[in-house]
């Protein structure tokens, strides 16, 4: 009986200097991953999330930290492909409300675009400071039809103000407004340069409602959507001043169904 209480009052064993020594570099290992996680890792996930569409080439630095040049196309199995002038960088900075980022592309913005996404119970919640910045039409003729048929020249002016997107349960809301100017557009289809300038809004709500305006020129774009249930719903017509028609009639052919001098827009 004595032995028997000897042997079970003796201590537990401790882990080794060597078993301390394997656990300190599992952890270090862990975190060198997370911190200098190539931004390779990053382009390859953008790419595959947008089916292909936008693409992350010649990435360099790290997840947290690097920068790459934006091409964008018209899919995995699209020959059409555009890039960007110059290049894109980022910043990331994790903290107890999410991940905080900034985004700039020198080409195209006055001050970097300041992000914040956060998870939430079910999905995710993503918020945008307010942000204006300029691109080139062009590069629309990377996602391929019909902008590679189109081939848009001009300026597009982005601006947003209190966005927020939230994801949760299969379901996204919108909260703001973006709006895009496209100005002074033109198009290989057509002599007539410019066409005219165009305002695209978008407002988020219970239902996020969009918008098509023209603020100048001979060919006339109007029209009206919402999304419903994640689709697009739109119906929208394009027109041309009397004294236009000519040199407009083979873009109209290309922007919709035609019907007499009108091109009726429809989707979903």
């Amino acid at each position: 009986m004595a032995r028997a209480m000897t042997r079970s009052s003796r201590p537990a064993r401790t882990a080794t200097p060597w078993g301390w020594a394997a656990i300190g570099a599992l952890l270090g290992g862990l975190l060198a991953t997370v911190l200098f996680a190539p931004a390779r890792w990053l382009a390859a996930g953008i790419h595959q999330a947008s089916g292909g569409q936008v693409t992350l080439a010649d990435a360099r630095g790290t997840v947290w930290a690097g920068s790459a040049r934006l091409v964008l196309s018209g899919g995995a199995d699209s020959q059409d492909s555009m890039a960007l002038p110059g290049r894109v960088d980022w910043r990331m900075r994790p903290g107890l409300r999410g991940v905080q980022a900034d985004v700039n592309a020198v080409c195209c913005m006055a001050q970097a675009l300041h992000l914040m996404a956060a998870p939430r119970w079910g999905g995710a919640l993503m918020q945008v400071d307010d942000h204006s910045s300029q691109w080139p039409a062009g590069l629309l003729a990377g996602l391929g039809a019909p902008w590679n048929t189109i081939q848009a020249q001009g300026r597009l002016a982005l601006s947003t103000q209190g966005l927020s997107v939230e994801w949760a349960s299969g379901r996204t809301a919108m909260q703001g407004r973006v709006q895009l100017d496209a100005l002074d557009m033109a198009s290989r289809l057509s002599t007539l340069k410019p066409m005219g300038s165009y305002r695209l809004t978008l407002n988020g709500g219970t239902v996020n409602k969009l918008q098509l305006e023209t603020l100048q020129g001979s060919l006339q774009l109007t029209g009206n959507g919402q999304w419903v249930g994640g689709r697009l719903r739109f119906d929208g017509v394009a027109s041309s001043t009397p004294e236009r028609q000519d040199a407009l009639s083979n873009l109209l052919n290309i922007i919709g169904r035609r019907s007499g001098a009108r091109a009726i827009i429809k989707v979903g």
